[in-house]
């Protein structure tokens, strides 16, 4: 599983079926997982905070592999540390639900 990982698809559905591509609109992440469990990388999303401001943080933390569940610790409060993300040769893929939001995110090594 270690190695580096980068977005390449990232949706949000609302209730209303809303769906936004925040990969279209300029969302980056990138995570760099090590054979230590740790893990550095960035996320952007423009509009994507509290308020609608950017969401910009930095991922340090680790990183938890259980059967094929990877899940993250991190410091920076975004969904990321709320997701199980499936992984797949080559690929993290995650699909959770929060409150209202649907999230869907493919990382791709």
């Amino acid at each position: 599983m270690a190695g580096d990982y980068h977005v390449t698809s990232f949706t949000t559905t609302d209730t209303l079926g809303t769906t936004v591509n925040w990969v279209a609109i300029g969302a980056t992440l990138t995570l760099s997982l090590t054979t230590n469990d740790s893990v550095t990388g960035h996320i952007f999303v423009p509009g994507g905070g509290p308020g609608g401001a950017d969401l910009d943080a930095d991922m340090a933390g680790t990183w938890h592999l259980v059967g094929d569940i990877v899940t993250f610790n991190q410091a920076a409060d975004t969904f990321v540390r709320n997701v199980a993300f499936i992984a797949s040769k080559n690929r993290l893929s995650g699909d959770q639900s929060f409150s209202s939001t649907r999230i869907r995110i493919t990382l791709t090594k």
